[in-house]
């Protein structure tokens, strides 16, 4: 089993910022990639950002600009640095953790803005 733990949500006011990091634990394989996924209520879970092992990144074009997603390989810990923040990125974020064998989904934190 992995275990994802999740920090840095919170309330922010619009054009604020935020980070949030996840680090992983257990029985860890080869980490193909690490990343976050976010949904709001009534919609879809969708992509926020995702970075391979190798450093390859991939953003959701409603974060693209704004959002920055960084990781520490030794660490096993994934970031993501949200500026710019708008009403509109209010949700549930997920860690989203995958290697070659499994993918594991961390509990999700809250990131709310708001004036």
């Amino acid at each position: 089993q992995v275990q994802l733990v999740e920090s840095g949500g919170g309330l922010v006011q619009p054009g604020g910022s935020l980070r949030l990091s996840c680090a992983a634990s257990g029985r860890i394989v080869s980490i193909n990639s690490m990343g976050w996924y976010r949904q709001a209520p009534g919609k879809e879970r969708e992509l926020v950002a995702t970075i391979t092992s190798g450093g390859g990144t991939n953003y959701g074009d409603s974060v693209k600009g704004r959002f920055t997603i960084s990781n520490d390989n030794a660490k096993n810990t994934v970031y993501l640095q949200m500026n710019s923040l708008k009403p509109e990125d209010k949700a549930v974020y997920y860690c989203d953790y995958r290697d070659f064998v499994s993918r594991y989904w961390g509990q999700g934190t809250q990131v709310t803005v708001s004036s």
